[in-house]
């Protein structure tokens, strides 16, 4: 009893509170990754219910544990009788004649000079073989699998063993095309192409059919914009946009490893001011990373964060600036208009900056992600998109809506919940991997 008062004396209840200040981010961010929608008011009183219920069932378990121990060693202590707690007569030994006694001492040298036998060799472990490392293009194929079989497996059940490319084709491939999320204005492109191709004779197997699809899009995702070169300037100022939810402040995270880990010493501004514990979250990433963040109270002036972060990426000769932003799309002009104020600081900081804005998109939202982009897009110029979440989702055709409607590039896609599983946009190889049904 004395030591449980002593335990709580000198308990630091500063320290638990951080603690669990820390467990309700992280709880809070895993249900906005895995796609449950709460509202945002509630999101911490549901984090400390999971943690009440967590911290419950553990006390049942150590319970239920304990008695079963318990229990376990009051069956295993011998019974002892009466009878068994009577001391044994000693037998008195019993004389061994003379012979017996040489012969039992001659076996007893002979024991104590025979040489030990040989210890057996333990066998080697068998260690397990390592997992083969996916390549990239692996890694993609695993990643789009959902897409490929909504878009080009759909397709490939349409063309085969069809030996005329006909109207009713055409029709139905159109359907396939607006039903994997490439938008009314992508699909339109790609049948005006094969009509085109059909009139001129062009078209007359399946196989010409799938070539023109990927000639196609390739066509489109090769959208034609600066390219992302943050040796251009330094530092190199990245805004991030984007609604709450889509995974915003993990990818910027995710940047930040990737920039640290290429040598380029990376600063992160917490401006999402307005979010429960969206500059805590930030500085979780900060530390996984090991880089520098700034931030302000929660509520204060994003304006002022962005100031300050421009002021210590120039004074600390940091190669890259990321700047988080708030993500309030219910309240558009508001939202919109705080980030334009915020692209004033940064450029009466650091000439032309931001150098890049970057949209942050959830791919499993399809046609709403093309809404959001066409919202920010008009507000704050976009340079370019990280589509999040897209080995998720049978959406994935999404990528090639934005590209063909906003001419905005896909800059990153999301492949995964690992550190490293954000990967620059290949668009030579997002076609190729959709259109290989090899197993």
């Amino acid at each position: 009893m004395e030591r449980l008062e002593q335990f709580i004396k000198q308990l630091d209840f500063t320290v638990v509170l951080e603690w669990l200040d820390k467990m309700i981010i992280i709880i809070t961010q895993l249900l906005l990754d895995s796609g449950i929608d709460i509202p945002e008011e509630y999101r911490p009183l549901v984090a400390l219910g999971i943690i009440y219920l967590g911290a419950t069932l553990v006390v049942l378990l150590s319970v239920l544990l304990l008695l079963k121990i318990f229990r376990k060693s009051k069956k295993s202590q011998p019974q002892i009788t009466p009878e068994a707690e009577k001391e044994p007569e000693v037998a008195a030994p019993e004389e061994q004649p003379e012979a017996e006694v040489e012969e039992t001492a001659v076996a007893e040298a002979e024991v104590l000079t025979a040489e030990p036998e040989p210890e057996l060799e333990a066998e080697p472990e068998i260690e397990p073989e390592p997992e083969p490392t996916l390549s990239v293009f692996e890694r993609f194929k695993r990643g789009l699998s959902k897409t490929q079989s909504s878009l080009v497996g759909r397709v490939d059940s349409l063309l085969r063993g069809k030996a005329v490319i006909d109207e009713d084709l055409v029709e139905e491939l159109e359907e396939i095309l607006i039903t994997a999320d490439l938008g009314m204005q992508t699909t339109q492109q790609l049948i005006s192409s094969l009509e085109e191709s059909r009139s001129r004779g062009e078209l007359e197997s399946a196989d010409q059919v799938r070539q023109l699809l990927m000639a196609e899009l390739r066509q489109i995702l090769q959208v034609e914009t600066k390219q992302l070169d943050v040796d251009s300037a330094s530092p190199f100022v990245i805004m991030v946009v984007g609604v709450n939810g889509v995974g915003k402040t993990t990818t910027i995270g995710k940047l930040a490893n990737q920039f640290a880990q290429s040598g380029k010493k990376v600063i992160l501004g917490a401006g999402d001011t307005f979010r429960a514990a969206a500059a805590e979250q930030l500085q979780i990433w900060g530390e996984r990373a090991g880089v520098e963040v700034i931030s302000h109270a929660e509520g204060s002036d994003p304006g002022a964060v962005a100031f300050d972060a421009a002021k210590a990426a120039v004074a600390r000769n940091a190669d890259v600036l990321l700047l988080d932003t708030a993500g309030r799309l219910h309240n558009k002009v508001n939202l919109m208009e705080e980030l334009k104020k915020i692209r004033r600081v940064l450029d009466r900081e650091i000439p032309d900056a931001p150098h890049e804005i970057l949209l942050v998109l959830d791919a499993t939202t399809g046609q709403n992600a093309l809404i959001q982009a066409r919202l920010f897009n008009e507000a704050v110029a976009l340079d370019g998109i990280a589509l999040t979440k897209l080995d998720g989702t049978a959406k994935g055709g999404i990528v090639v809506a934005i590209a063909a409607e906003l001419n905005v590039p896909v800059r990153f896609i999301g492949m995964g919940e690992q550190i490293d599983d954000l990967r620059p946009f290949d668009p030579e190889m997002f076609v190729s991997v959709l259109f290989d049904t090899a197993k």
